[in-house]
């Protein structure tokens, strides 16, 4: 379905695996998105960061606001995807597949730290490198120059919304990466800085508040939520 005309697949957790480990075994260059709020607005401004987000393989709803932007047009997705669970699930698929990963971005040291904590809670898992990186394009030659001498299948890569993105999109044909997906501050919970909030403030769609209350500076963020849906409802009334 599409969401602001920025399209968002209808897959559940398990769906999104099944997807990726086909995309991987297809060959080829692949990418994927775990759409929010925050960076459907931002299309609506940024083409080009449009154009990447519907040009991505896959594109899942990683935020409470799109699932219900979906049930207010009437196309229900079935669930969120969070892009943290995500990158814990394509792990774990890794480690099944035998498929090597790589952890680009975050703040100086997380990514290794993220990749140490993976390692211990996946210990089959073959771990190609972890590098902090830039999301500057006139550092991306260090980083294709790191990623090119550590060869993986999954590029995970977190340098934040929109940056990440575009990134990936500029740079997934000069990558070894048979898929590569941007995943946000999924490194830092899994590194262990940052708490999740619990798994039943989690279901009820409120985790957002959550990182809200730890994390007060975010409250600008936040303030794309109400137009984000006041577009929804716009659209609403158009169909």
């Amino acid at each position: 379905m599409k969401i602001l005309d920025i399209n968002v697949d209808n897959l559940n957790y398990q769906q999104t695996l099944e997807a990726i480990r086909d995309l991987i075994k297809g060959g080829g260059k692949h990418y994927i998105v775990t759409t929010n709020p925050e960076m459907v607005v931002q299309s609506l401004t940024d083409k080009n960061f449009a154009e990447i987000l519907n040009g991505a393989d896959l594109s899942v709803a990683d935020g409470w606001g799109i699932v219900w932007a979906s049930r207010i047009l009437g196309q229900p997705l079935s669930e969120r995807v969070a892009g943290v669970d995500l990158m814990y699930g394509m792990s774990l698929l890794a480690s099944q597949e035998g498929y090597s990963v790589f952890l680009l971005g975050g703040e100086e040291k997380v990514a290794e730290e993220a990749a140490q904590k993976l390692a211990k809670v996946l210990p089959n898992l073959k771990i190609a490198g972890a590098y902090s990186g830039s999301p500057n394009e006139k550092d991306d030659d260090q980083s294709i120059e790191m990623l090119n001498s550590n060869k993986m299948d999954i590029l995970f890569v977190a340098f934040g919304a929109g940056k990440q993105e575009k990134w990936i999109a500029r740079n997934i044909d000069k990558i070894p990466a048979k898929v590569a997906i941007g995943v946000g501050g999924a490194f830092d919970y899994l590194s262990e800085r940052k708490k999740r909030a619990p798994r039943a403030v989690q279901k009820v769609g409120l985790e957002w508040l959550y990182r809200l209350a730890r994390e007060p500076w975010r409250w600008r963020r936040q303030l794309v939520l109400p137009y984000f849906a006041y577009k929804i409802l716009r659209q609403r009334i158009k169909i």
